[in-house]
């Protein structure tokens, strides 16, 4: 039996197909039935990540919860969750399964300290800077974070929600005014650290700037699952 990734999606909704693509595009097949099995689950209703971080909002925990349980039931054998916020309550998800659960905020920075990155810009939601999550554990390994101003962290805000309520062109001029801020300040890399930022930023021909944290989760999950399974 193939193991199945179990995708704990709809936060949101494009960046669970991107997720999706990539697992695709990921894995070392060479038809159909070689690639690997995939259960999703798209709950747009969610409440909002950094609406609960930075605001005191309704808690997203209990619908994660239920989620969870749904890919469980299902039998996934690996799950991954396609957004960095919602890593912010990794550990009471984590200790409420036995089931395999990857964290994509661990995998990203140990791929930018494996490869010795300094100097790394964080694109991200206001809930993701807000808690630290990236800082907290690449500051430790002496890795310098560098983290927007209030302004330019109020353009990207405004960058995701333009590409969430389907305005690709304004999201992607926002966001590119302050990459190139960043850029011109001395900054060479960047960690996608939202999901929707690689879909916002797909046009872009210079890749190798960014790292992309949803890219370092499925190579992880596809790594996971062809352990032991004849993927070519």
């Amino acid at each position: 039996m193939k193991k199945i990734i179990g995708i704990l999606g709809g936060m949101g909704p494009a960046a669970t197909v991107d997720a999706m693509d990539k697992i695709v595009k990921n894995t070392p097949a060479n038809r159909d039935q070689q690639h690997i099995p995939v259960i999703a689950v798209s709950f747009p209703d969610i409440p909002d990540r950094t609406t609960s971080i930075v605001s005191g909002g309704e808690s997203p925990l209990n619908q994660m919860l239920a989620a969870l349980k749904i890919l469980e039931a299902a039998g996934a054998q690996c799950i991954i969750m396609p957004c960095n916020t919602a890593h912010y309550w990794y550990d009471e998800l984590k200790s409420s399964t036995k089931t395999n659960f990857l964290n994509m905020i661990d995998i990203t920075c140990h791929k930018i300290i494996s490869e010795g990155i300094n100097n790394v810009a964080i694109l991200a939601t206001t809930g993701t800077i807000k808690a630290g999550l990236y800082q907290a554990k690449l500051e430790k390994e002496n890795i310098h974070c560098v983290v927007p101003d209030d302004t330019q962290q109020h353009y990207i805000m405004e960058s995701i929600l333009a590409y969430k309520s389907g305005d690709e062109e304004r999201a992607y001029r926002l966001i590119k005014s302050v990459i190139d801020q960043l850029n011109h300040a001395g900054v060479a890399k960047f960690i996608m650290g939202c999901t929707e930022i690689p879909v916002i930023l797909r046009r872009e021909d210079n890749r190798d700037r960014y790292i992309d944290a949803t890219e370092e989760l499925v190579k992880c999950a596809v790594e996971w699952c062809c352990l032991d399974l004849n993927c070519i």
